[in-house]
C-alpha cells in the first residue's frame, strides 16, 4: 500500500545527510582535492551507495504500487487513505513492512561498509609495506 514510504522519507534524509559530508570533506581537503595515493573511499561516496539504493528500492517499490492500482493520480492518492478502515491497515503495513524493508537496506549498506573497510585496511597494508621495501 504505502509501505516504500518509509524507504523514500530515509532515502531523502540520506540524500541530505551526504550532501553535507560531501561538503565538509572538500572543505577538510586541499582545494577541494582528494590526494591522488588515497586508498580510503569517502564516507560521503558511501552514503551514495546507501542513497542510490534506498531511492531505486522506493522507485520499483512505487512503480509496483501504481502498477497494482494502489496509487492513483487523484487525491488522496493513495487508494487506501479514502476510508479509516484501510488508512489503518496502511499505517500497520507502513509501520510493520516499510521499516522492515528499510532496515533491511540499510543493514545490507551496513554490510558493504564493513566489506569495503576489510578492502581498504588491506590495500593500506599493502601499500606501507611497499613503501618499507624501498
Amino acid at each position: 500500500m504505502a509501505c516504500f514510504l518509509v524507504s523514500t522519507v530515509e532515502a531523502a534524509v540520506v540524500t541530505v545527510a551526504a550532501k553535507i559530508a560531501e561538503r565538509k570533506e572538500a572543505k577538510i581537503a586541499l582545494n577541494g582535492k582528494k590526494p591522488e595515493n588515497a586508498v580510503k573511499i569517502s564516507f560521503s561516496r558511501k552514503l551514495k551507495w546507501l542513497r542510490n539504493m534506498l531511492w531505486g528500492g522506493s522507485a520499483l517499490l512505487a512503480f509496483e504500487h501504481v502498477w497494482h492500482g494502489e496509487i492513483v493520480p487523484w487525491f488522496p492518492f493513495l487508494t487506501a487513505a479514502e476510508d479509516p478502515e484501510s488508512f489503518a491497515e496502511m499505517l500497520r503495513e507502513v509501520s510493520t513492512v516499510g521499516v522492515a524493508m528499510a532496515a533491511l537496506v540499510t543493514t545490507v549498506w551496513l554490510g558493504m561498509v564493513g566489506v569495503s573497510a576489510l578492502i581498504e585496511k588491506r590495500a593500506a597494508k599493502a601499500k606501507s609495506e611497499k613503501e618499507e621495501e624501498a
